[in-house]
């Protein structure tokens, strides 16, 4: 069944309203994804932890190995379900599964395979990321946890940095990654589409606006698609589309409703090596750098999340989680 967030003036209540909690009671979250998603990972790898005014991102003035000035929405949802994935470079064994589930996603990911950002240092894409998480089941001789949930988020950096045009492939690789975590035993899979890239200060400062704003609107429809007949073809897997394109419009429509001043341009200047300038009120921009969202953008995805979460009509469970 595909569940998809539905009004326009919901969201916008979701983001006046406090936050509340979800009336699925998963007991996992699993995250895979790329620097929307990454709470730490790429961080860690880069040195974060011996010398983190170094590392991608570097802190400050990045919050913590978030690409972000604050939290993300992996934060800010799993607040709100109660869960805390453990970061996958924070894992030693090859086996272990902790009890709260497992972020895999690392800043620069491309869909399928290899990072577009830091191409040396051997870090996996999206779909990797998944087989990561296979190979662990598998070694334990365990499926994927019915009861928990996963979210699958990519496909910007095949566009933004790895100058991929191919919308078939990128959108095959997201699907692939449902496919695998489905097949694994997964019931409950967040998948997200792309907010139009086209409008980011990154995007516009290489005058290729118009370009990558097509690119968003056939990825989302290719994807869009392929859910359709996925869903179709296995019933029993809830399949929680998340509309974070229609979002981005609305807030770049009216950011006001939402509290931004600015949707234009960015809090940090320069890039990861070279940070040249930090605004004083970052919180009043939608974009924190040049492609990164600030917290604000991050909370309202979770909203959005938790709204595409809520809308599932199931019945709440006694004891055990059990979405159909």
């Amino acid at each position: 069944m595909i569940q998809q967030l539905v009004a326009a003036g919901f969201v916008l209540l979701c983001y006046m309203l406090p936050l509340k909690a979800s009336g699925a009671n998963f007991d996992q979250l699993y995250v895979f994804g790329d620097s929307l998603s990454d709470t730490g990972n790429t961080f860690s790898v880069s040195g974060g932890l011996g010398n983190p005014t170094k590392a991608i991102p570097p802190y400050p003035p990045y919050f913590r190995g978030r690409f972000s000035n604050n939290k993300v929405w992996v934060d800010y949802l799993g607040d709100r379900l109660g869960l805390t994935p453990t970061l996958f470079t924070a894992i030693q064994s090859t086996t272990t599964i902790p009890k709260q589930g497992i972020n895999f996603a690392f800043g620069g990911a491309n869909s399928g395979i290899g990072n577009a950002v830091v191409p040396d240092a051997h870090l996996p894409g999206v779909l990797e990321q998944v087989g990561l998480f296979t190979r662990r089941l598998q070694a334990n001789k365990q499926k994927a946890d019915p009861k928990a949930l996963y979210a699958v988020w990519g496909g910007a950096n095949d566009y933004l940095f790895a100058g991929s045009t191919n919308v078939n492939q990128t959108v095959k690789n997201v699907l692939d990654s449902v496919t695998l975590l489905t097949q694994a035993g997964a019931k409950n899979i967040l998948v997200f589409n792309l907010p139009d890239i086209g409008k980011s200060p990154f995007v516009y400062a290489k005058g290729i606006s118009g370009q990558l704003t097509n690119i968003s609107a056939s990825h989302n429809s290719a994807l869009a698609s392929a859910l359709r007949q996925f869903s179709s073809s296995n019933p029993s897997v809830n399949i929680i589309r998340v509309d974070i394109n229609s979002l981005f419009n609305q807030v770049i429509a009216a950011p006001g409703n939402f509290g931004f001043k600015n949707t234009t341009t960015s809090c940090v200047t320069g890039n990861f090596q070279n940070i040249k300038s930090v605004c004083n009120h970052s919180n009043d921009l939608l974009f924190f750098d040049s492609v990164h969202p600030t917290t604000g953008a991050h909370r309202l995805v979770a909203d959005a999340a938790l709204s595409a979460i809520n809308a599932n009509s199931v019945p709440k469970p006694s004891t055990t989680f059990n979405l159909k």
